[in-house]
């Protein structure tokens, strides 16, 4: 799988070219975080597939975007982010690490500055984006995302006029 040792002696290790890592489980562990399908994201998808909704998973929801949002409902242009607290920088939950943090502060702050950028961008092409945190309920988030959802469709039939 990767070639890192199991249980590595103290000061036997030496993080890769360019890795960040100070320890070779801290390497391990962050090459294992998920970019998709965490259980949050799977939580509010099974909700809003239940409610008959359907959308496009890990999508970009603008041609030539290299962002991806969690859930894309192309046809009503709603964008829908699950936020990890830690990669994101919740207010509420995120404690920055005690090692390297000069690095982890700039990382985060990137992070946060990206997701203003992915959300103005969003909305200057007419996309609704909704942004929840990994922590906050399921249930309330597939609430807001059905409403808006619905909303859209209705602001679009208005729009669209009567059929003759």
């Amino acid at each position: 799988m990767n070639d890192l040792p199991r249980d590595p002696v103290v000061g036997d290790w030496s993080p890769p070219d360019g890795s960040w890592a100070s320890s070779a489980a801290n390497r391990r562990s962050m090459l294992g975080n998920r970019s998709r399908d965490t259980t949050p994201e799977r939580a509010l998808r099974s909700l809003v597939h239940a409610a008959g909704l359907r959308y496009r998973v890990a999508a970009k929801p603008l041609p030539g975007m290299r962002r991806t949002a969690d859930l894309v409902f192309r046809p009503t242009r709603v964008a829908v982010f699950v936020d990890g607290c830690f990669w994101h920088g919740c207010p509420e939950h995120f404690v920055p690490p005690k090692t390297n943090p000069a690095y982890w502060r700039e990382k985060i702050g990137r992070n946060v500055q990206r997701d203003r950028d992915t959300d103005a961008r969003l909305a200057e092409a007419g996309w609704l984006v909704l942004r929840f945190w990994e922590h906050e309920s399921a249930e309330a988030s597939s609430a807001v995302v059905r409403a808006a959802v619905a909303s859209r469709r209705r602001a679009q039939a208005d729009w669209a006029g009567p059929q003759a």
